[in-house]
């Protein structure tokens, strides 16, 4: 399943790959409550609407790539931006391993694509 956000930002790719780091992700999403471990910024462990999951982070063209590596559903997201057909906004993509979900899972998901409010540069 995939679900995609524009999300209003000024922040350009360098700005994203600055500022959206493992440590930020509590300040970035309202669904990522705590920072457990901090490992710098490509690594470390959250909790989050699901429980405690291990993240990573790369950087990736346009901007930056997240993933719970232990997550039963392979549940990873990316920020970008300067792409079409929306080259001026961040686009969030968030997928998981599955084409279909329980309707309550599925409800969480889009909660979480939503609790995006990103930094202004």
């Amino acid at each position: 399943m995939e679900f995609f956000r524009a999300l209003h930002s000024d922040l350009d790719a360098e700005s994203l790959q600055r500022s959206l780091t493992v440590p930020a992700l509590p300040d970035a999403s309202g669904a990522i409550d705590t920072l457990i471990a901090d490992e710098g910024p490509d690594a470390g462990v959250v909790y989050c609407l699901w429980g405690e999951f291990r993240v990573h982070r790369e950087i990736i063209n346009g901007g930056v790539r997240f993933s719970l590596p232990e997550c039963p559903n392979g549940l990873a997201w990316t920020l970008t931006t300067g792409h079409p057909p929306a080259a001026h906004a961040v686009i969030l993509h968030l997928t998981i391993n599955r084409q279909e979900h329980d309707p309550d899972f599925v409800e969480s998901l889009e909660a979480f694509a939503d609790s995006w409010e990103l930094p202004v540069p």
